[in-house]
């Protein structure tokens, strides 16, 4: 009868703590209000290597380049929730210059996102250069950004727009040593649209929280830069042009990926 009464006892604590785990899983964490910081970090490299001034990095073509300024424009992030909610960072303060000579000793650059709705997020997409829709703000519609892309040599006229990367360096082949290389692709005015959006998944989920500020790092093989075409065939002074610039701006899009990410 004793034990027949403890089994009875066990039985319903067993009853009891299932039941208190359950209410606990089905328990949702109230974010409402809250909000927290994002860290992008951006890392230049040329294939599985790191990226360092003044390297000479060979292509699978006999081409070689090598690099003295590399600087590009990211803008209109946005992140995405698991339930495909977007949170977009406020279009006056979402533009942001990505240049390598800013980079920390691991040759990194960092973006600091502030006030962002706390959510599980799991995917992060930003443009490459300026939309035409803020282009279309004119002028006085830049806020200090326009300044500030001046200042970094990001900008041609205001008429022909931004330069949405930057790339100086020199390039050599089998019959050339160090010619001049310039990329300045960017949108020409409205006539030419070369802006592109990138979409990349988080390998896990990013959790924004008041005491938390997750970090997504980002890297950005330059070498992509150059798939497909010859440094020689026109490429090595890239600025307006209606055929090579929408090449680069493709290029370009298909340079981004996610190393890993950081819940801290």
């Amino acid at each position: 009868m004793k034990f027949l009464k403890y089994l009875f006892a066990l039985t319903a604590c067993a009853i009891v703590l299932s039941c208190a785990s359950d209410d606990d899983s089905n328990t949702q964490e109230n974010l409402e209000g809250q909000t927290g910081n994002v860290i992008l970090k951006f890392d230049n490299g040329v294939g599985d290597q790191d990226f360092i001034f003044g390297t000479s990095y060979n292509k699978s073509n006999q081409e070689s380049f090598k690099i003295s300024t590399l600087k590009y424009i990211i803008s209109n992030v946005r992140l995405t929730d698991a339930d495909g909610n977007d949170f977009i960072y406020p279009t006056e303060e979402n533009a942001f210059i990505v240049n390598e000579a800013n980079g920390n000793n691991a040759g990194e650059i960092f973006i600091n996102l502030n006030n962002i709705e706390a959510a599980n997020y799991v995917s992060v997409t930003f443009g490459v250069g300026i939309d035409q829709e803020r282009f279309a703000l004119g002028a006085d519609g830049q806020g200090d950004f326009l300044d500030y892309a001046s200042d970094e040599g990001m900008m041609w006229s205001w008429a022909t727009g931004y330069r949405f990367i930057r790339l100086d360096g020199t390039y050599s082949t089998t019959s050339i040593t160090d010619d001049a290389l310039n990329i300045h692709m960017g949108s020409v005015g409205t006539s030419l649209d070369n802006y592109r959006e990138v979409t990349l998944p988080l390998p896990n989920t990013i959790l924004v929280r008041e005491n938390k500020t997750p970090q997504i790092h980002i890297k950005a093989d330059i070498l992509k830069i150059f798939d497909g075409i010859n440094i020689a065939d026109g490429y090595n002074q890239v600025h307006t042009d209606a055929t090579t610039t929408p090449v680069i701006a493709g290029n370009i899009q298909s340079m981004f990926s996610i190393h890993h990410v950081h819940n801290e």
